[in-house]
């Protein structure tokens, strides 16, 4: 990633003797609020599906606006960061985030399906410019030889966030909504509408305000500028070299695409489906209590994940990870009852490491051409965005059908960790100096 004079940030490049720790918990904060927000999707979309009585298809397109911005602000982001530097770009992204989220209180007093999807969109922009910025700053913020320990420390605050939020959601939306409590098939009154549409209001002026802070704090904190080291090829030197002979990236970034769909699929529709009559018949409150072990599964995985692949490769335990997601999908896919349930439960516990798996294997051999590799498979989470047709597929077969969509994705996976990952063509090591 580019930084503002225009050279990318390596590893280690703060100041010797610079306590780079506070810096890293205010980075993790990041990484948790993220992750929170997010995961809030989860409860609402159940929610607004009842206030404006929508389809599949339409309940899904909340989620598919919210990844789009990934995909049409992915590169924006990164030339503000070129712009203003790290820092700035980290408080620019929490204030966006926050104007999105009072965009919320509108949203819900008109109410307006329309301006839902606005201030999320405005949200998922301001946090894919913290994803962009965040990532490669905790990478390079330390000494090079713990970069992957910080990494993975922060990812366990996301996962923290995406494990609090369905409480969160569920406390603050649900269970004070007369949709949140009923059961499936309850027809409200308009005034019952209105009532549970407003309920969004106070959760995220809550955390408008608690983003505010976090940029206050970030504004006034001493977070080291980077980029005085730096190992960059020339830019003659960069023409000669090409992405697109890297099997492991060019196979990668279909695996991070379809991957973004199973997860965010499962998560989106996990509310909806077990509230089934004919699987577990609970309210959507109730529910929101079982999707957190759907996000706490993935928490676990990924520090199991962790210990594991210190031991085997991590193309194998990729594929293991995937052969057990696939499964108690078609579980989730076939069996009715409260089992259906534990199957997408347990299929957090598969999808907990592909991400990061995934990624690693992708930018595997790459050298001087990390950097734009690395930036394609961020791109790549726009697969989110699909999810709308797996809604589109429960309006038309049923909701336990559309997971084959989810099962055929995890059989990709299962490829790629196999076959599709294997570097076949490694680019010479980075040289040293500026562009």
């Amino acid at each position: 990633m580019a930084n503002k004079a225009g050279t990318s940030a390596a590893a280690g490049s703060t100041p010797e003797g610079f306590n780079y720790k506070p810096a890293l918990a205010l980075l993790a904060s990041l990484f948790f609020m993220w992750g929170f927000i997010t995961v809030i999707n989860n409860t609402l979309l159940p929610h607004l599906r009842s206030v404006f009585d929508l389809t599949y298809t339409q309940t899904t397109l909340i989620e598919s606006v919210w990844f789009i911005a990934y995909g049409v602000m992915g590169m924006p982001s990164a030339f503000l960061i070129e712009r203003t530097g790290y820092k700035k770009a980290i408080i620019i992204g929490l204030l966006v985030m926050a104007v999105g989220a009072l965009g919320m209180v509108p949203a819900a007093q008109i109410p307006s399906y329309g301006v839902t999807l606005a201030a999320l969109f405005v949200i998922a922009s301001g946090i894919t410019l913290l994803q962009v910025a965040a990532n490669p700053y905790v990478a390079v913020i330390g000494p090079a030889e713990s970069s992957e320990s910080r990494l993975t420390l922060v990812q366990a605050f996301n996962s923290f966030g995406t494990f609090l939020a369905p409480y969160f959601g569920g406390y603050l939306i649900l269970s004070r909504t007369v949709g949140g409590t009923s059961l499936e098939g309850t027809e409200l009154t308009p005034a019952q509408r209105l009532a549970d549409a407003q309920a969004t209001e106070l959760p995220y002026i809550m955390v408008a305000v608690v983003l505010v802070i976090i940029a206050v704090v970030i504004w006034r904190s001493s977070l080291p500028a980077l980029g005085t080291a730096t190992n960059r090829v020339a830019k003659e030197e960069r023409k000669k070299l090409s992405l697109w002979k890297h099997r492991n990236l060019v196979l990668g970034v279909p695996a991070i695409f379809i991957y973004l769909i199973a997860e965010i699929g499962v998560a989106n529709l996990f509310i909806n489906f077990v509230i089934l009559p004919e699987i577990a018949g609970i309210t959507p409150a109730q529910a929101a209590n079982y999707l957190v072990l759907l996000w706490g599964g993935m928490m676990v995985g990924r520090f199991a994940g962790a210990f594991i692949m210190r031991r085997f490769p991590a193309d194998k335990t990729l594929a293991a990870f995937a052969l057990f997601a696939m499964i108690v999908m078609i579980g989730a896919a076939t069996i009715e009852g409260p089992a259906a349930m534990w199957c997408l439960i347990l299929v957090g516990l598969g999808h907990s490491i592909m991400f990061p798996a995934i990624f690693a294997m992708g930018i595997k051999g790459l050298g001087p051409l990390t950097e734009e590799g690395s930036g394609l498979l961020i791109t790549a989470i726009a697969g989110g965005a699909l999810v709308v047709v797996q809604g589109w597929l429960a309006d038309l077969y049923g909701l336990q059908n559309s997971f084959w969509l989810t099962v055929a994705c995890e059989v990709y996976i299962i490829y790629y960790a196999m076959w599709g990952s294997k570097p076949n063509a490694p680019e010479p090591a980075q040289s040293d100096g500026g562009a």
